[in-house]
């Protein structure tokens, strides 16, 4: 009776934790500030900025081709991709077709760059769970892929591959054989993946039933990628809207069910799968041709004073004029393009004052999105548990913090 007496007289008492911004497990320099009772986060609240570099101010200042160079250092994971998708917005922009060879390549290089995101963001979710082989395993499938992303472009990580109106090299024979090698072997090296941790129970304990977003929150946060798929949403722009090759190559959109941790990494793992067979389909189909469209603005390469418009240069010895007072290259106006990268939808809204140079360029980064989901995601749910959250919806905080 005494000790009944004790317990009812115990109680616990709130604690203000923070979480970052120099945690590993935060993946990069996210703070999270976590209110518990006991060891039950009751509220949490995201703070980001810390490593804040204004890309989208240094583009507004920068001319269309030299601002390339930027998206590459946005979500550093996925370069190849956030080049795409900015080469996608100022070619509709300025109304320019890529040819078809620099669509399919393009298709290709995105895909190599899905499966090299998804491959470190299995690694590292892993990780930080306390699942240290798959981190070794799968590093051996993401060299391989950086040594042939160096083949063609002599980077490994940032390659400002893409040009706006194709890609700025052709690939060779030799790359096609070692790439198509790789998509052989990759199927067996996924399922070296899912036999370590997909049935192991300490794995599925702290994936199953934890993170758990409905459809209709999931929309509502604005979530898109496999972190919204994950809760049973087919939205895929590469589906919804296709650009490059997308809509040349046959490919199916994984989707979950409960929307937990557990259904997000399956969605990444059959994405793995997909993106191999787009790969495998663009090597096929892959046409012959150029790589740069002729129909590109004509624009000089740029001297010292005022810099002049001269129709006699195409755009690959090109740089657009950086002058203000130089003649009106791009058609005035507002509008915003999108395209999937890894993480989910990557868009670009740009106002075009007519000029050299956006007027002004914001980005729609899904790190910075998913981040603010957190709250909603990590309510009730234990600190331990905060690792797993932050992990399912792969953020990087180079495009969080743009």
């Amino acid at each position: 009776m005494e000790q009944m007496d004790i317990e009812k007289d115990l109680q616990t008492k709130g604690l203000i934790l923070n979480m970052g911004p120099q945690h590993p497990a935060t993946h990069g320099v996210l703070r999270l500030m976590l209110h518990l009772d006991g060891e039950t986060v009751v509220k949490c609240t995201p703070y980001v900025g810390y490593l804040h570099r204004g890309t989208e101010k240094l583009c507004e200042n920068r001319t269309y081709i030299s601002a390339l160079p930027l998206m590459d250092r946005l979500d550093y994971i996925s370069s190849m991709a956030n080049d795409v998708g900015y080469c996608v917005a100022v070619e509709r922009l300025f109304g320019i077709e890529p040819p078809d060879r620099a669509k399919y390549i393009r298709t290709m290089m995105c895909e190599m760059t899905r499966i090299s995101s998804h491959i470190l963001w299995l690694a590292t979710h892993a990780l930080d769970m306390g699942a240290m082989s798959v981190f070794l395993h799968s590093f051996r499938e993401r060299e391989w892929l950086l040594d042939l992303f160096e083949m063609i472009t002599g980077a490994r990580l940032t390659v400002s591959y893409p040009r706006i109106g194709g890609v700025r090299c052709d690939v060779n024979r030799e790359f096609l054989e070692s790439l198509y090698k790789f998509t052989e072997e990759f199927p067996k090296r996924i399922e070296e993946y899912e036999t370590l941790i997909d049935q192991n129970r300490i794995w599925l304990q702290r994936t199953k039933g934890i993170g758990v977003i409905s459809a209709r929150d999931a929309i509502n946060c604005g979530l898109t990628g496999p972190t919204l798929r994950g809760s049973g949403v087919s939205y895929d722009v590469r589906k919804h809207e296709p650009y490059d090759a997308y809509d040349q190559v046959d490919f199916e959109v994984p989707v979950g069910k409960n929307g937990d941790v557990y259904d997000r990494y399956r969605c990444r793992m059959e994405e793995l799968r997909q993106s191999n067979r787009i790969i495998r389909q663009c090597i096929k189909k892959m046409p012959d041709g150029p790589i740069l469209a002729d129909n590109s603005p004509e624009l000089d390469m740029p001297a010292e004073g005022h810099r002049k418009l001269i129709p006699e240069m195409s755009l690959s010895h090109a740089c657009i004029s950086l002058s203000d007072e130089c003649e009106s290259i791009a058609p005035a106006g507002e509008f915003y393009s999108a395209v999937e990268v890894p993480k989910g939808e990557l868009g670009f809204y740009i106002l075009s004052d007519g000029s050299g140079k956006p007027y002004r360029m914001r980005l729609r980064s899904p790190s910075f999105v998913h981040a603010s989901a957190l709250p909603r995601l990590c309510r009730g749910h234990m600190v331990a548990d905060v690792i797993a959250l932050i992990g399912t919806i792969d953020i990087v905080l180079g495009e969080c913090d743009r």
